[in-house]
């Protein structure tokens, strides 16, 4: 299982990866959880708001500055899904 949220599992069963995205300015720090897919959609999520979707784009680069308009800054690495054996 994927999170306690319900319904997300289903939501984002093809992810390919997961970025952890914060607020700086505030404290504690808001964070923002965004799933790319395989497909290349990104949706946008807020862990604190039981994992209640605030975005969705068709591409990395426009939830990328949807993110960076709001001034949230990427914590460094990122999560990766199963690959599939070559």
């Amino acid at each position: 299982m994927l999170s306690h949220a319900p319904n997300l599992d289903e939501q984002i069963k093809n992810w390919q990866f997961i970025e952890v995205w914060i607020d700086p300015i505030l404290f504690p720090p808001r964070m923002l959880m965004l799933v790319g897919d395989q497909d290349g959609c990104c949706c946008i999520y807020d862990p604190a708001n039981q994992y209640k979707l605030i975005f969705k784009s068709l591409t990395y680069d426009e939830a990328n500055s949807w993110l960076l308009e709001d001034e949230y800054e990427r914590f460094d690495g990122r999560f990766l899904g199963d690959q599939p054996d070559s």
